[in-house]
């Protein structure tokens, strides 16, 4: 597993690996902080759009800035582990910034994958993708789940937090 797990560095090389043999790199990214159903099945739609997925997962650093103090509720290391043993999942790099830009003009996916909730004019590095001869997808969500709800039913549940 801990070939799937890997530096942007080493991922900047296995992408230009794989496009000289014709595979399709394929990116998403996202906090993927307590895996649940509407995160599996967005990943097995995003594996579709391809040949290799990558999933550029935030750091906790990252995280805090984007949800504040509380999150992430999982370290990143243990976010990397657990979303690198999923199948349709080729490889994780881990990224400080606030947003994937800088790391898809690294990768150069030749797929770019977000959700359908993001109207393609806002997806960061839809413009760069596409000039470099990619495309964009966007894949509705098929669970109305996501992890904000879920820690709020906790709350709910064990601190009648309403």
């Amino acid at each position: 597993m801990d070939k799937k797990i890997v530096s942007l560095d080493e991922m900047c090389r296995l992408s230009n690996e794989y496009r000289s043999v014709g595979k399709t790199v394929v990116f998403t990214n996202g906090c993927f902080d307590i895996l649940h159903a509407g995160h599996v099945s967005y990943l097995a739609r995003a594996k579709t759009c391809g040949d290799i997925l990558v999933l550029g997962l935030n750091s906790d650093a990252s995280i805090r800035k984007i949800k504040g103090e509380s999150r992430p509720v999982i370290p990143q290391d243990q976010r990397a582990v657990v979303m690198a043993a999923l199948k349709m999942v080729d490889h994780v790099v881990i990224f400080d910034a606030p947003d994937p830009g800088d790391m898809i003009r690294i990768i150069v996916p030749t797929v770019l994958v977000k959700g359908a909730d993001w109207p393609e004019d806002k997806i960061i590095g839809a413009d760069f993708v596409k000039s470099a001869g990619g495309r964009v997808e966007r894949i509705a969500f098929e669970e109305d789940v996501s992890t904000t709800k879920i820690i709020e039913r906790i709350g709910k549940r064990f601190y009648g937090a309403s």
